[in-house]
């Protein structure tokens, strides 16, 4: 196994994961311990933490991507930051194996408390030609790529002759009516609406947006009479609600098959498919000897300390999407766990730092409780759906809704620095408009270059001209005398 000489020589807390779980207990503890003569590391393939409930307006064009993410170099100066993925981890031993993103030897690392924070990454199905032709909503670039996409295809398609070429290229199809697909829709149509009225060759008509959604209704998250008002706003912007129905297949035209008969739904031909059927646990927690429940998640106790059948594991935490945090207030999933959302994230991330601190100097620790305080979903400018749990129940439309949605989400992204972007963004794009303009060649952006410094073949040769015949000259051409001229 390589050493890596660079890294500090202290009690170490090892941060597996900066996302907001990682991000959140780092900023909280980072000074604490390095006052006590350690160290905390974060362990992360990317330098970023990315605030997942804003990609859909980043895939609308409403926020900046750069304003989505909080830089680990910037926020976590008194922080360990190594670039790379944690492959496994050996905690009888007190050790990590570390793949670094640069491609480089992996390496051990030692640690006295570790942290799993390693969040969730998209949950797909064994369907044939997903993996080829969709693209999710979990990143940053996949954000970015999916609102470009999107101005592509309208461009594209205003030149295309063909009607079925241009249909194809002008139908977006989502998969999943949780949260994330629907708002990720609605911010897509409302993208699309501001790119067709800027072109005059595509009419709005022309333009198609499909829900498939497995189960019966859409986001849980809501009352039901509230999903059902979402469905009939969808429908009424012209988007194409399909219920009880699954993807079969994406080879070719995507393959639609109704549930639970599993009788065909039809087929659609799509250049565009958006797949937001949900997480699961990041599967590097299978890599370690953490005791994990039915669904791969780890279990943790109410104070976040992780714990199996056989005990309380010393020095081992874990919070997020990755662990099965029990909710007190019984209002959770039906195993009696915490929904995975940002909403819980934050919370139970300040509720780790405090307590791992606190276990530090044999202090009590204390169980993680909150009140979920609701839900609120942005389905474009001026549009959402929101069910508030302050003072009752509050279950709000429209403008409403969707100003109660940009409030709680600029006040919970991470950092004052990255909300104040965040707002002046905003507002910005309420005097200048929506921003339809499309970044080409980001997935080859040496392209213009290569093609300036590579010699331009020499044209060939033209062929050489045919002989021309000599005519004779006109002094030598004799006019025939016919009988009649004599």
């Amino acid at each position: 196994m390589a050493t890596t000489p660079e890294l500090i020589d202290r009690p170490r807390v090892l941060v597996v994961g900066g996302g907001y779980v990682g991000l959140y207990v780092a900023l909280k503890l980072q000074k604490k311990i390095a006052n006590a003569g350690g160290i905390v590391t974060v362990v992360d393939p990317l330098p970023y933490m990315t605030y997942q409930p804003f990609l859909p307006e980043v895939a609308g064009g409403n926020i900046e991507a750069r304003h989505a993410v909080v830089s680990h170099r910037q926020h976590l100066k008194q922080t360990e930051l190594i670039q790379g993925r944690v492959t496994s981890i050996d905690h009888a031993n007190r050790t990590a194996v570390i793949a670094p993103s640069d491609g480089g030897e992996n390496f051990e690392i030692p640690y006295f408390d570790v942290v799993i924070a390693a969040g969730a990454i998209t949950r797909t199905f064994p369907i044939k030609g997903l993996a080829d032709k969709g693209i999710g909503l979990k990143t940053i670039e996949e954000a970015v790529a999916l609102r470009n996409k999107v101005l592509e295809r309208i461009e594209s398609a205003s030149t295309m002759t063909d009607p079925a070429e241009r249909a194809k290229a002008l139908t977006f199809v989502v998969v999943g009516g949780g949260f994330a697909g629907i708002e990720c829709l609605t911010e897509m149509e409302d993208l699309a609406r501001a790119a067709v009225r800027n072109n005059p060759r595509i009419r709005q008509e022309e333009v198609r947006f499909i829900l498939v959604e497995a189960m019966g209704r859409i986001m849980p998250e809501v009352t039901a009479s509230q999903a059902e008002w979402v469905v009939e706003h969808l429908r009424s912007r012209g988007i194409e609600v399909l219920l009880n129905t699954s993807l079969d297949s994406a080879e070719g035209n995507l393959k639609l098959i109704n549930l639970p008969d599993k009788t065909s739904a039809g087929e659609v031909e799509a250049d565009t498919l958006v797949w937001a059927a949900g997480v699961q646990a990041n599967p590097m927690i299978r890599s370690t000897d953490f005791p994990l429940e039915p669904r791969g998640r780890v279990r943790v106790l109410p104070d976040l300390r992780i714990a199996g059948d056989e005990g309380i594991v010393e020095n081992a935490w874990a919070a997020g999407d990755i662990a099965a945090v029990p909710d007190l207030t019984g209002k959770g999933l039906p195993d009696g766990t915490c929904v995975p959302n940002a909403q819980h994230a934050l919370r139970q991330a300040k509720k780790l730092a405090k307590n791992l601190w606190a276990s530090r100097w044999d202090k009590p620790l204390h169980d993680y409780k909150h009140k979920n305080l609701g839900a609120v979903a942005g389905f474009g400018e001026w549009k959402g759906v929101a069910n508030i749990n302050l003072l009752g129940r509050i279950g709000l439309k429209g403008g409403l809704a969707w100003l109660a949605h940009r409030g709680y989400h600029g006040m919970a992204m991470p950092t004052v620095e990255r909300k104040f972007r965040v707002v002046f963004g905003w507002i910005l794009a309420f005097f200048a408009g929506r921003d339809t303009t499309q970044l080409m060649d980001l997935d080859n952006p040496r392209g213009a270059f290569v093609a300036a410094a590579t010699p331009a073949p020499k044209p060939a040769a033209a062929p050489a001209p045919a002989p021309v015949e000599a005519k004779p000259a006109a002094e030598d051409v004799k006019t025939p005398v016919t009988a009649d001229a004599k």
